[in-house]
């Protein structure tokens, strides 16, 4: 493949503990990204899943700086970025942007929803005030709303209307790459449907390249390319959309995969449901070796004791694992 747009390499976030309660001592940190490589191409869309609190978003806001990572590096376009300043990001905010999960919570109830889209242009100087109001009702119409919806403010949206607000302000400043952290969670399924779509013809229209994150397998598995899986701060597998869904070969997404409620006439393949027991460990205190080990059905002494690292395997695919899974759904 080509070069990767954006490329992540040991990426580390830790949150520090500010509460001495229950025990814990100021030491005590969150380890919400714990080692996390990997790479986006230029017009692909990589989706990123895993149980909530897996770290998959805050990996969402260190690839674009929102966060500032612990450790590790970020390149985007080949460029270092992880340690720039904020005058020295700002050519890189124009390329990197962000859709947020909560389209109540991102749009700014005070300003009209003109002025929420203009931002982007004032703040980097991209336009005139005649050119802004321009732009910004070509954005309204790009994401199917009304030029004459400019005065109104985001409580008079409905919840898919405000989603596509905040599709059109990550695409005021003609993007590269855009960051989704589960744009449609909060959506009605119709609503959902219609982003999604939204998301996919904008892709083929302005050549984007996405990083999709989200718990929903089914909307992952149709609007990627690729998949990451994430299990308490790390990436247990990556592979392509289908072949993964096909094929696990990470046990952890084999339990993911059998959680999908089956349909009766579908003929897609039959999965053995897989309960895992047990609770996910602590982020404060992850386990030792295999982060997975403790609820693996296929765990051996060597899980508990050596971390597997990310290596490459059949079909292209990349997978953290002492037993990666076969063909037949057997651990090797």
């Amino acid at each position: 493949m080509s070069e990767p747009l954006l490329e992540a390499i040991d990426l580390v976030k830790q949150f520090p503990l500010r509460s001495a309660a229950f025990g814990r001592g100021r030491s005590d940190v969150v380890h919400a990204v714990d080692g996390v490589s990997l790479a986006v191409h230029k017009g692909e869309t990589l989706g990123i899943v895993g149980e909530s609190g897996c770290g998959k978003s805050t990996l969402g806001r260190l690839l674009v700086r929102l966060h500032e990572p612990t450790s590790g590096t970020v390149r985007f376009g080949g460029d270092d970025i992880t340690r720039l300043s904020r005058s020295e990001l700002r050519p890189y905010r124009r390329e990197l942007q962000m859709i947020f999960q909560d389209p109540y919570a991102s749009l700014n109830p005070r300003k009209r929803v003109g002025q929420i889209l203009a931002d982007p242009f004032r703040i980097h100087r991209q336009a005139g005030r005649a050119e802004t109001e321009r732009r910004v009702k070509e954005l309204l119409e790009v994401v199917g709303l009304s030029p004459e919806h400019v005065n109104r403010y985001p409580h008079e949206f409905s919840g898919g209307q405000r989603q596509r607000i905040g599709v059109a302000r990550a695409l005021a400043l003609n993007p590269k790459l855009i960051v989704a952290d589960e744009p449609v969670s909060a959506l009605d399924v119709s609503i959902q449907a219609q982003v999604i779509n939204l998301l996919d013809d904008l892709q083929d229209e302005f050549g984007l390249t996405y990083v999709f994150i989200a718990h929903d397998l089914g909307v992952v598995h149709h609007v990627s390319d690729r998949i990451a899986v994430m299990y308490l701060g790390v990436v247990v597998e990556i592979g392509p959309s289908d072949a993964l869904f096909l094929r696990p070969v990470h046990p952890y997404t084999e339990a993911l995969l059998s959680a999908i409620p089956a349909i009766e006439d579908d003929d897609e393949v039959r999965r053995e449901r897989v309960v895992l027991e047990g609770e996910v460990p602590s982020p404060v205190d992850p386990p030792s070796g295999c982060r997975f080990h403790p609820r693996c059905r296929y765990a051996t002494d060597i899980c508990t004791i050596e971390q597997p690292p990310l290596v490459a395997g059949r079909d292209g695919r990349l997978a953290a694992c002492h037993h990666p899974l076969n063909d037949t759904g057997e651990p090797t």
